[in-house]
């Protein structure tokens, strides 16, 4: 594509003219080859500009700049100066990829809490209504049974226009992105024009450092999404709804369990049997329904109502809403696995003392006959996280099996000496078992009609880190491996 067709809706000066034809848009300089368009994008710890004359040596026909350099340009490369390099490159990258969210149903979802179980179940009730669907954030991005893994919950904006068009040449008709307070900071979805932006809920995160300097910020950024939607939702049950929609650019639909919702909830109890473990809730107000939700905890119903209040802009016949939720799950996230016994097998990324605290709690409402944790603990790491993880283990849990997890280039028995100290502290029961495939099946061999077992830390990694080397481990495919075994040996 000609560079003059990648600028057509961007304001700049010409430092060195020229039209070259642009392979590629980048802005990693090492990443350059010949033909393409080299971004100066200015970050936190490096600015793009002191590698501009790599990305020239390198054969970029383009450079797009927002300060002056500090070399002479070749006359047969064009320089193109911009106010600010990050917003250019989504605007170039929008060109570039043809425009793709212009094709394509989409969602974008703001939030502190609740993005990415929210985004799990708006697709979930798409993909049921037959809609093909395709998601970015947290888990990376995700279409077509493929996982593209991102180093930010909202990625660069050419990860993004890239993403889409991808799902478009696979036949998605839909999309679902975290809108994070960073992403919309730096412009990551600058030239989107979405269906629908949500809005889950607003706390106190991501102050300080490198992130946001205040709370005021914070909010703002996140009601920056809302100005570029055609329709919006919003959970009126918080506090900084109005503040957080103040630039929708019509009046948002509302849910909550406020009688002045669109969409309210009520009769919310959770759900225990057959292996399920969810909760339930009635909806009222624009639709009547009864739902099921496939995931633990009544603040799912929050992440519930945010889901259907998004698919509500679109004709979703109800089956799908009440199938859709009744299915859907999060990778890593409390995640059902099933089993063939009467027990519940849960995978969960709970990786330090708070995050297993609220799984464990959550899961403890839940009466469960016992209630079982399996999990190791990173190594090289801070020990008073292992010490923190085995204290938090042995008061919620009636079991602990201590095992391994990215034990890198540490002892996994030194590890496991760490995490027993933070049990000692705690009248809690343990078993060692320092393989991590034989603590699972130690897990599933001992386990009792009611119980819940988890198996935290590893969530959604596909991994294990020892020494240097990352293999292939899935927790799932694990399962499933025990399963077949164990019905072998009874045969």
């Amino acid at each position: 594509m000609k560079l003059s067709n990648l600028l057509a809706n961007i304001e700049y000066t010409v430092i060195n003219d020229g039209n070259p034809e642009i392979t590629d848009i980048i802005y990693d300089s090492r990443k350059v080859t010949d033909g393409t368009a080299f971004v100066c994008l200015k970050g936190y710890t490096s600015d793009g500009h002191k590698y501009a004359q790599s990305a020239v040596e390198k054969g970029a026909a383009a450079l797009i700049i927002s300060d002056n350099l500090s070399f002479d340009v070749p006359k047969n490369v064009a320089v193109i100066k911009v106010e600010n390099t990050r917003k250019a490159l989504a605007y170039i990258s929008t060109e570039f990829f043809g425009r793709p969210a212009e094709k394509l149903k989409t969602i974008a979802i703001t939030g502190t809490k609740g993005k990415t179980t929210t985004t799990a179940m708006i697709a979930s009730i798409l993909e049921c209504a037959g809609i093909k669907t395709g998601t970015i954030g947290t888990l990376g991005i995700l279409y077509d049974g493929k996982v593209v893994k991102t180093d930010n919950t909202t990625p660069e904006s050419y990860e993004i226009q890239k993403a889409m068009h991808d799902m478009l040449e696979c036949g998605c008709k839909a999309m679902v992105i975290e809108a994070s307070s960073i992403g919309l900071k730096h412009y990551r979805l600058a030239d989107i024009t979405f269906d629908v932006g949500i809005f889950t809920n607003f706390s106190h995160d991501h102050i300080g450092g490198v992130e946001h300097k205040d709370m005021a910020e914070y909010l703002y950024c996140k009601s920056l999404l809302f100005g570029q939607c055609r329709h919006s939702a919003g959970n009126i049950d918080d506090e900084k709804f109005t503040e957080i929609t103040k630039l929708a650019v019509e009046k948002p639909v509302t849910f909550g369990f406020s009688n002045k919702a669109d969409f309210v909830a009520s009769d919310e109890h959770l759900l225990f049997e057959n292996g399920f473990i969810g909760v339930h809730f009635e909806l009222s107000g624009k639709k009547k329904l009864s739902l099921d939700v496939n995931i633990p905890g009544k603040f799912n119903v929050y992440n519930a109502l945010a889901a259907i209040s998004a698919v509500s802009f679109f004709d979703i016949p109800d089956k799908a809403i009440v199938e859709g939720l009744h299915k859907a799950k999060v990778k890593g996230r409390v995640e059902p696995v099933p089993v063939p016994g009467n027990y519940s097998l849960i995978i969960d990324y709970a990786h330090n003392a708070l995050s297993m605290e609220n799984v464990l709690s959550t899961l403890r409402l839940y009466k469960p006959n016992r209630l079982i944790t399996m999990f190791g603990a990173g190594g090289n790491r801070p020990k008073v996280r292992r010490y923190e993880m085995g204290e938090t283990s042995g008061r919620l849990s009636d079991l602990s099996v201590i095992t391994e997890d990215n034990s890198r280039f540490e002892d996994v028995m030194d590890i496991i000496e760490d995490i027993k100290t933070g049990l000692a502290k705690t009248d809690g029961k343990y078993v060692v078992v320092p393989n991590r495939k034989d603590a699972i099946r130690y897990c599933m061999e001992n386990a009792q009609d009611g119980d819940i077992i988890v198996l935290a830390g590893k969530g959604h990694e596909d991994y294990q880190e020892i020494k240097g080397v990352k293999y292939h481990m899935d927790e799932r495919e694990l399962v499933a491996d025990i399963i077949k075994e164990m019905a072998e040996e009874k045969k």
